[in-house]
């Protein structure tokens, strides 16, 4: 099987040859890479022989950033200003790569104020290129994906704030639902792109898990981010069904699942399992969805032993058995306090694996 074939297979569970590995490293980690290999040339994702490789995003008609400046107060000279108007302040030293967000419709009271501010262009958008990259991308035997995370609630909230549009659901509907249905039109437009350049999967995603328990209630995802999420799933899933969806949601979600799989996700991640049994979880809805990651990145990646990894991969590997459903992988980037000595662990381990 071609990286490719083996991967899809794993999601359709028709059996697979190897368990491919897929990890992100923070700057830090990058670094260690570089030193550990002595490698320059290759990205980490080449190095290690990631299954998937990912397509370019849409070329949104730019705004000026000092127009997106305009809907901040105070603004500090190391904010960085990304393509939906969402400041990013820098962090700490140790963790640089994270970033204190700055909203700019945060003050807007007024259904006009969201009229006017400039979502992202995406509906004129340039696309040729994907279609090509795409066709390069299966050339060379590798499965193309898209990134469309943050697809409605987290762009949503990122824009807005999580307090005042949470806010806004419950008391000024007609503002959230202008806010929330204007981002549902541009992500199905990108979803109707990638889906027609012939892309594999789609990662889309919103985080609407906290550690122990849901960011909101089942009945306010059912009401704000259910239908919208079906909306765009079915957009892409119209122009190719054989189109996979992944799905991110970080934390605690079970009781949504059902629900994900109501709108037409084919692969939920990250599984923690520091808020879910994987066992649980692959037994109660295996026959409906597949899974990607399951190795803890809170537990087991920064703190647990080598030997420890390698049962951790072992195990859930086992369980989703010889057909396949699970894409073993850690659940989120690696960050500095990870010994390398375990990413070797995750990757031999998989690498060993044995349907």
């Amino acid at each position: 099987m071609t990286p490719r074939e083996n991967l899809l297979s794993i999601y359709k569970k028709t059996g697979y040859e190897y368990a491919p590995v897929n990890l992100i490293l923070c700057p830090s980690q990058i670094n260690e890479y570089t030193a550990r290999t002595g490698e320059e040339a290759l990205s980490y994702n080449e190095y290690f022989d990631f299954p998937e490789i990912y397509v370019t995003d849409l070329l949104p008609e730019p705004v000026s950033r000092l127009y997106y400046l305009s809907y901040f107060k105070n603004p500090t000279s190391k904010i960085k200003i990304d393509k939906w108007g969402v400041g990013h302040e820098p962090g700490s030293e140790a963790c640089a790569h994270m970033s204190h967000f700055v909203h700019p419709m945060e003050s807007f009271a007024s259904l006009t104020e969201f009229e006017k501010y400039p979502y992202p262009a995406y509906l004129s958008a340039k696309t040729s290129h994907i279609k090509e990259e795409v066709d390069e991308i299966h050339t060379k035997g590798y499965a193309a994906s898209a990134e469309m995370a943050c697809t409605v609630w987290e762009i949503a909230w990122y824009l807005r704030s999580m307090e005042q549009l949470m806010t806004d659901m419950i008391l000024d509907k007609e503002l959230a639902a202008y806010h929330l249905d204007r981002i549902t039109e541009i992500s199905c437009h990108r979803a109707c792109v990638f889906a027609e350049a012939g892309v594999d999967i789609i990662l889309t995603g919103d985080d609407v898990g906290m550690q122990n328990s849901l960011m909101m209630s089942e009945a306010m995802y059912c009401e704000w981010i259910k239908p919208r999420f079906a909306k765009i799933i079915s957009a892409a899933k119209s122009v190719n069904p054989d189109i996979l969806i992944d799905y991110h949601s970080c934390g605690y979600v079970e009781p949504l699942i059902p629900h994900f799989i109501e709108c037409g996700i084919d692969i939920l991640n990250p599984v923690q399992p520091e808020c879910m049994d994987f066992k649980e979880i692959y037994g109660k809805y295996s026959d409906k969805i597949s899974f990607k990651g399951t190795i803890g990145t809170q537990t087991t990646m920064p703190f647990g032993t080598t030997d420890e990894v390698r049962a951790a991969v072992n195990r859930n590997l086992d369980i989703a058995g010889p057909m396949g459903g699970l894409y073993c992988c850690p659940t989120h980037m690696i960050e500095p306090e990870v010994p390398w000595e375990n990413i070797t662990a995750y990757i031999e381990t998989c690498n060993s694996y044995k349907p």
